[in-house]
Formats: C-alpha cells, sequence, structure tokens
C-alpha cells in the first residue's frame, strides 16, 4: 500500500508542481485571474491520480475490495503527498524568484476594485482591506507555509470524497450453494 501511495502520490505531486512554472509564466505577464483558472484546472487534473490510486490498489492489491475508510486514507496520503510537493514547490519559487508576488498581485487587484463603477465606497474599502490583510499574513513565512496547504489540499480532500465513493467495493461473503 505504501508503495501504490508513493507512486501516485509522486505522479501527482510532479503535475502539480510543474503548475509552478506556468504560475511564473502568469506572474511575468501579470495574468492573476487566468492563472488561478488555469491552477485549480492543473490541481483537478492532478488529483485524477488520487482516484487511479484508489483504484490501482483495490483492483491489484486487495482483489477489487476496499472500504470507504481504506479508500479515503489512500486518496488522503495521495492528496498530502502532491500538496507537500506542491507547497515546497512554490516556497522556493516565491522566496527566490518571485518575493515581490504578493505585491504585484496586491496592486492589480486593487487597481481592478477601483475601476469597478458597481462599487459603493464602503464595499470598495471593504475589499482593499481584505487584499491588504492576506498581503500582511504572507509578512509570515508559516502563514504563507499554510495558506499554500489550504490553497491546493482541500482540492485533494474532494476529490478524494468523491472517488472513496466511487469506488468503495465490499467483499461479497455469499457463498453460491449450487
Amino acid at each position: 500500500m505504501k508503495k501504490n501511495i508513493l507512486i501516485f502520490g509522486l505522479i501527482s505531486g510532479l503535475i502539480v508542481s510543474g503548475l509552478i512554472s506556468i504560475t511564473a509564466i502568469c506572474y511575468n505577464k501579470q495574468d492573476f485571474e487566468g492563472n488561478m483558472v488555469l491552477g485549480f484546472t492543473v490541481m483537478i487534473l492532478a488529483f485524477i491520480f488520487v482516484f487511479v490510486g484508489i483504484k490501482n490498489y483495490r483492483d491489484k492489491f486487495n482483489d477489487g475490495n476496499i472500504t470507504f475508510g481504506k479508500a479515503l486514507q489512500i486518496g488522503l496520503s495521495i492528496s498530502f503527498i502532491a500538496s507537500t510537493m506542491y507547497v515546497i514547490t512554490w516556497l522556493i519559487a516565491y522566496y527566490n524568484f518571485m518575493p515581490d508576488f504578493m505585491e504585484v498581485m496586491t496592486s492589480q487587484n486593487i487597481e481592478k476594485i477601483r475601476l469597478n463603477k458597481e462599487l459603493t465606497t464602503a464595499e470598495m474599502n471593504e475589499q482593499i482591506a481584505g487584499i491588504n490583510s492576506m498581503k500582511e499574513l504572507y509578512n509570515s513565512p508559516i502563514m504563507v507555509f499554510l495558506l499554500t496547504y489550504m490553497e491546493i489540499f482541500p482540492v485533494g480532500i474532494v476529490i478524494t470524497l468523491v472517488s472513496a465513493l466511487i469506488l468503495k467495493r465490499k467483499q461479497n461473503n455469499n457463498v453460491d450453494f449450487a
């Protein structure tokens, strides 16, 4: 089971970590909205290996049977490995290649808010305060670490839950008396 988890966790992690290189391209173009859509799309594609990993364990190593709990354990483990690889890759990229990422993203988002004529001044100030609050959180390496996990791991949890529900299969204990 551990080898299965490790293999599919690393595959998923490599795919989602490759997202960071795409992030760098979008960062240089300052296209953060496109980056978010692309980012979540790549995360979902990478987490397909949660489903594949659970199914592989069920079919090849567990006689075609798996409980919801065991599938959940395998899926969360694969998701954790992939998420950890993503977080480590982001920390390296952020601190070494994009240290002004939050400054650039914050100023771009504030500019969009200011140009939005549908917002009242109070709504505008509230949204700007929220953005500045997030920017302040990024001053702490621990918060960068935690926020980055919060960005990806919930996607893995959802895909794990769906995969576990789809793939669970209990052993048939019926004896054929023919």
